[in-house]
């Protein structure tokens, strides 16, 4: 009889990470001209704020934001009225489209979502838009630029402007502790919904990550960090959304045992970040074409959140 190891078990999931991506790449309609920036919603039942968000987000991406955008909306196995709201959505804004998902995952949408994108810098938001738009083009501009490999948004800088609930508060500043203390993260914020990384990176390093859902966001940056990754945070302003289905304690649950299963690979050797390492250094950083490298560099060193 034989046994599966855990570098086989990861190998598998690679793999199996990789042609899902591909078999999606085929589904997707795409833009005519490669965009710099893909920005995918990922959805579950979101039928109620669906179409003001995408709708709130375009206007505010043709208001000068200076790259090319596509909004990916990702229905991950909605029950609603959600994939209709999409198809509408793609249908009425030309740099819309929608793809659904069969199965349910933050974590499993943003990975086949990122992985078939043929843009040059991949990031994603929640449908709250809880964060201020006006941190979308600091957190994209390092990616432009090479500078960093991936950009996070982050509610627990001493810059960040933040409305939210104590025990929301509590629990966001405790888990980011626990990290830090167990997985030794450098990074502030995990769990804010504001993300991008560049696409090369993404290809490398996705296939590596192995949790489908709340979990994806801290694996992908523990997994980052341990390579030797650029990882960018821009301060955010955030609303809390009061009416979130986030479940906090079966979260909770979820992460630590996520915390558990990294800590236990990095321990064994069986997650392989020298590899991505070495992957990622092969790919040479590009800017984007037909963006003047002034601009990209002004809004690194220049864009503020907020007045």
């Amino acid at each position: 009889m034989t046994t599966r190891t855990d570098n086989q078990d990861q190998e598998s999931h690679r793999q199996e990470t990789t042609m899902t991506a591909t078999a999606l790449e085929r589904t997707i309609r795409r833009p005519a001209t490669r965009t710099a920036l893909d920005i995918v919603i990922p959805v579950h039942n979101e039928q109620k704020d669906l179409a003001e968000a995408v709708t709130r987000l375009d206007a505010f991406l043709a208001d000068g934001f200076p790259w090319t955008t596509t909004i990916t909306i990702a229905d991950n196995a909605s029950t609603d009225a959600t994939w209709r709201i999409a198809n509408e959505m793609s249908a009425r804004f030309p740099r819309v489209r929608a793809v659904h998902l069969d199965e349910k995952g933050r974590g499993r949408a943003l990975k086949r979502t990122w992985l078939a994108s043929d843009a040059l810098v991949v990031a994603y938001m929640d449908v709250d838009l809880s964060t201020d738009l006006r941190a979308l083009a600091p957190l994209v501009a390092p990616l432009v630029t090479g500078h960093s490999d991936l950009a996070i948004g982050t509610r627990l800088s001493h810059s960040s402007r933040v409305v939210r609930g104590p025990k929301r508060e509590f629990i966001s500043r405790t888990y980011n502790l626990i990290l830090h203390g167990t997985l030794g993260a450098s990074f502030s914020d995990a769990q804010c919904g504001f993300k991008a990384a560049r696409s090369e990176v993404a290809r490398h390093l996705l296939p590596m990550v192995a949790d489908d859902n709340w979990f994806f966001d801290t694996e992908m940056l523990v997994l980052a960090q341990r390579a030797g990754l650029r990882i960018h945070e821009v301060p955010v302003d955030w609303v809390d959304d009061p009416n979130s289905s986030v479940r906090i304690a079966a979260t909770a649950t979820e992460d630590l045992r996520g915390i558990a299963r990294l800590a236990k690979g990095f321990v064994t050797g069986s997650i392989p970040t020298d590899r991505l390492r070495a992957e990622v250094r092969r790919d040479a950083p590009s800017t984007i074409p037909g963006v003047p490298s002034g601009l990209a560099g002004q809004l690194v060193r220049f864009g503020v959140v907020g007045d």
